[in-house]
């Protein structure tokens, strides 16, 4: 064993009259233990956070929209199957997107209208895996009156289930000599949604396209944009280009759900970073209590030190006998606050024991996904802090004159 790392371990394992100096060593050892395993666990729940909410936000919107200056896209059919034999793009469907306001005997309440084609929608939309009951079929199958999904906190709010009737206003309506009169649609409940999001389920009603042209007075079969499921969700942005460019470009233009959720995703990516550096302060005083463990080594060692210097010892090997003490402890620390983090990280993943009001929050309990990349950077930043802890004490052992520390031996 080398000489360094030898006198190193026997200072840590101190027996009898040096016991107190052990017990520095542990609880220093349980600092660095406790930064790493609450930074890899804070850390774990932002990035599961992230991904539940990103996964929440594509499933009930697309990927990539494809819309027009001028409002409305005509032969849309043409440009599906055209943008469908572009590398990257998955699936796509045609959509109506507009505001507008539902009645029913239960009270009034403005909503978003999307008018979608019931074939193609569940390809891209997770509305279709999101239904409690009903279907998206239904809603071009209604003979009489049409249908219409709506979301489950819309349904609780107004009092509606399955086969209930509700109007439509829209503002396509027509002056006349009692003043303007909005148009009215009725419409049956045939699907009832929950995405787990409230500000969709409460505020999101799906028609099929032709009863939407129908309310909001378009003229002709046209809709409002393209959406799309891509296959890279990373590189949408490079995509949406070459989508753009390939359908004829101006007047079309592409908007991906990164550009459309911006704020939200920087807000989340702000706070995972503060956390990170306010969790990191736990990590640094367990560093500084290395610092206090061989100060006091080094106080409690001085006589030991001279000892080795005369027979031989450089100040170089002192020092690196000191930086490897506090290297061990470090690296000790790290390596079980590794393993608790994550045992801790894998029982909320698996048991979810911490609940969260569902009412509050978009989802009912912690969330968590731990990266590769945060592990390394935790792993790094905890060793390069206990590294650096050790030089200022390494440096005062190495510096000692034999003579002076045995003078008063």
């Amino acid at each position: 064993m080398q000489f360094e790392l030898f006198v190193s371990l026997r200072y840590l394992l101190a027996r009898r009259k040096q016991a107190f100096i052990s017990v520095i060593s542990l609880i220093s050892v349980l600092g660095v233990a406790i930064g790493v395993a609450s930074l890899i666990v804070v850390l774990g729940v932002m990035n599961g956070f992230s991904e539940n909410l990103r996964d929440k936000i594509l499933g009930i919107n697309s990927h990539l929209i494809v819309g027009s200056v001028k409002q409305t896209i005509e032969n849309y059919d043409r440009l599906v199957d055209k943008s469908m034999q572009l590398d990257g793009i998955a699936a796509a469907t045609p959509f109506i997107y507009y505001e507008v306001m539902l009645s029913t005997p239960s009270g009034v309440k403005g909503v978003v209208l999307r008018g979608i084609d019931p074939n193609t929608a569940g390809q891209v939309l997770s509305v279709e895996k999101d239904l409690v009951s009903g279907s998206l079929k239904d809603l071009g199958n209604q003979a009489d009156t049409p249908g219409i999904v709506i979301g489950k906190e819309l349904a609780t709010r107004l009092g509606l289930t399955m086969g209930s009737r509700v109007s439509l206003l829209a503002p396509s309506g027509k002056k006349s000599a009692a003043g303007f009169s909005p148009k009215i649609l009725f419409f049956n409940v045939v699907g009832i949604f929950n995405s787990g999001m409230y500000e969709y389920d409460s505020s999101l009603v799906f028609v099929s396209i032709p009863e939407a042209q129908k309310i909001l007075g378009f003229e002709g079969d046209v809709v409002t944009g393209i959406e799309y499921r891509v296959t890279d969700i990373d590189a949408v942005q490079q995509t949406g280009e070459l989508l753009v460019r390939s359908l004829g470009g101006f007047p079309l233009y592409s908007r991906n759900w990164i550009e459309m959720n911006q704020n939200l995703f920087a807000a989340l990516k702000l706070e995972k970073t503060a956390m990170a550096v306010i969790l990191t302060m736990i990590v640094l005083v367990g560093s500084f209590s290395i610092i206090t463990t061989l100060v006091m080594m080094v106080m409690e060692k001085t006589k030991d030190i001279a000892v080795l210097m005369a027979l031989g010892a450089t100040p170089p090997q002192i020092r690196n006998i000191f930086i490897l003490q506090g290297s061990l402890i470090g690296a000790v620390g790290t390596s079980i606050g590794f393993g608790l983090g994550l045992a801790i990280c894998s029982l909320l993943k698996k048991y979810q024991f911490i609940k969260l009001p569902a009412d509050v929050y978009y989802l009912d309990h912690l969330p968590v996904k731990t990266e590769l990349l945060d592990m390394s950077l935790i792993a790094v930043s905890a060793m390069i802090l206990c590294f650096l802890a050790t030089l200022y004490p390494a440096r005062q052992a190495a510096g000692m004159h034999p003579t002076e520390a045995l003078r008063y031996e």
